[in-house]
């Protein structure tokens, strides 16, 4: 029988996690982040595992990880017959991706106080 390791979170990056779903990270997302920013490299099952969520939970996440640049994969082929697994690591350091929700978040909020300035025009 095969034996593997599963990494699951310490309270650290599971406070990591919610402090990015706080300020509106999607969960799915927040939580493969943080796992990814802990490990220098994980397959989708260890991610499964370490994280306690669905596949189709992970896969979702890994798209918008992926389309925004902040993850990469790779696909490494096994010895036995079957598909070959996906392992993902993070594209960029994990201090560049805060940078960049940090001015996504400002941006946000610049866009929002524009607006109540532009509603305060229509008061008396």
């Amino acid at each position: 029988m095969k034996q593997e390791s599963v990494q699951y979170f310490t309270e650290q990056e599971e406070e990591f996690a919610n402090l990015l779903i706080e300020i509106g990270t999607k969960k799915n997302v927040a939580t493969v982040l943080v796992f990814l920013a802990s490990t220098p490299e994980a397959t989708s099952r260890a991610i499964e595992r370490g994280t306690d969520m669905r596949q189709p939970e992970v896969s979702i996440a890994m798209k918008y990880l992926i389309d925004q640049g902040w993850i990469r994969s790779r696909e490494n082929s096994t010895k036995n017959k079957g598909r070959p697994m996906k392992v993902y690591e993070l594209a960029k350091p994990i201090t560049a991706i805060m940078d960049n929700i940090e001015r996504e978040k400002k941006k946000e909020a610049n866009n929002q106080l524009a607006l109540i300035r532009k509603l305060q025009n229509y008061l008396p």
